[in-house]
C-alpha cells in the first residue's frame, strides 16, 4: 500500500476519465490520504475523501441523470431570458446540483468538513466581488465562517459554478457581507500547488500525483490567432492557465497524469453512454502509461 495526495484538475463533464484514472491506482494499491481539486476535480476529490471507490463513483455517474441537474429557470420570452441572465448573471440556479451532492455525500456521513479529518480535503473558489482566489475550507474564517461547520456540498457548488452557466453563489458573513463566488478554474484550474512545501507540507513525505485533462505541455500546438475573436478566446484561455502553467513548468512534471480529453466538451451535459466510457477507459490507458515511468 502506497500512500499518496491526490489534485484533480477541472474539466466538466471530462471528469469522467478520473473514474479510470482512480481505478487503476487502487488496482495498484495507491491511497489518497489528502486530495485537492477544481470544479469538476472537486467533485471526484470529495467522493474519494467521502470514501467511495472509483466503481462506486463510476456507478454513481452512469446512472446520473446529467439534464436533470441544470435547474433552469423556465421563462418562455426570450428577451426576459436574456434579462434575467444579466440581472441573475447566470442561465442556471445550481440549487438541483448542490442538493443531488448533498445527498451523495449523505450516504457516507458526509455533510460539514467537520466530518472529514483535518485538512484532508481542499478546493478552489474564485471571489469575484473581493477579487481573489479562495481556498475551502482553509479560508473560510476571513469571511467570519467556521470551516468545520461548511457544508461540503456548497464547498463543491462553489467551485464548480462555470461563470454564466450558473448563477454565481452567494457566499454570506456572520456580518452579512456578501461575497459573489464563482468556478475556481478562473483563477486555478489545477491548484497542484496546494500541496507544495511553500504551503507548510514540507515535512510530508508523501508523493503527490496531479490530474490533468489535458496533454502535456510539450503535446499542445501553438495557437492560431487569425482574428480579434480568436485573440480574445486566446487571451481569456491565457489567463485561466497561465497560474497553474508557471507552477507545472517549476515542478516536477512527471507526477501528473495528462489524461487527452480534448475531444469532449466541458458542459457536453447530454454525453452518450459510449461516450462515458470511452472518457473512462482514456483515463485508465493514461494512467497505466504514467506508473510505468513514475517512480518516487
Amino acid at each position: 500500500m502506497l500512500k499518496v495526495d491526490g489534485v484533480f484538475a477541472g474539466g466538466g463533464i471530462k471528469a469522467f476519465s478520473f473514474v479510470g484514472a482512480v481505478r487503476i491506482l487502487e488496482q495498484e494499491g495507491f491511497v489518497f490520504e489528502r486530495l485537492a481539486g477544481t470544479s469538476a476535480g472537486a467533485i471526484v476529490a470529495s467522493f474519494l475523501k467521502a470514501g467511495f471507490t472509483s466503481d462506486e463513483i463510476g456507478e454513481i455517474l452512469e446512472e446520473l441523470d446529467l439534464p436533470s441537474l441544470l435547474d433552469e429557470r423556465k421563462i418562455s420570452i426570450p428577451f426576459y431570458r436574456w434579462l434575467r441572465l444579466y440581472l441573475k448573471m447566470g442561465i442556471h440556479q445550481g440549487d438541483e446540483f448542490e442538493n443531488w451532492l448533498y445527498q451523495i455525500l449523505k450516504q457516507k456521513g458526509i455533510v460539514s468538513f467537520g466530518d472529514l479529518p483535518p485538512q484532508s480535503l481542499k478546493m478552489v473558489a474564485s471571489d469575484l466581488t473581493n477579487g481573489k482566489l479562495v481556498v475551502l475550507p482553509d479560508d473560510l474564517p476571513q469571511y467570519g465562517i467556521i470551516p468545520e461547520s461548511f457544508s461540503v456540498a456548497r464547498a463543491i457548488r462553489m467551485s464548480c459554478c462555470l461563470p454564466f452557466f450558473f448563477e454565481p453563489v452567494k457566499l454570506t458573513s456572520k456580518d452579512g457581507v456578501t461575497s459573489l463566488m464563482v468556478d475556481g478554474g478562473v483563477l486555478s484550474n489545477f491548484p497542484m500547488w496546494l500541496f507544495s512545501p511553500k504551503e507548510g507540507l514540507a515535512h510530508l513525505k508523501r508523493p503527490v500525483i496531479g490530474f490533468r485533462l489535458s496533454p502535456s505541455d510539450d503535446q499542445i500546438p501553438p495557437r492560431v490567432i487569425r482574428n480579434a475573436f480568436s485573440m480574445l478566446h486566446s487571451m481569456v484561455e491565457t489567463m485561466w492557465k497561465a497560474h497553474d502553467q508557471r507552477y507545472i513548468s517549476k515542478s516536477h512534471a512527471k507526477n501528473i497524469v495528462f489524461i487527452p480529453a480534448n475531444k469532449v466538451s466541458s458542459t457536453n451535459f447530454s454525453i452518450s453512454d459510449v461516450e462515458k466510457e470511452e472518457l473512462i477507459q482514456l483515463g485508465m490507458n493514461s494512467t497505466t502509461k504514467f506508473l510505468k515511468k513514475w517512480s518516487y
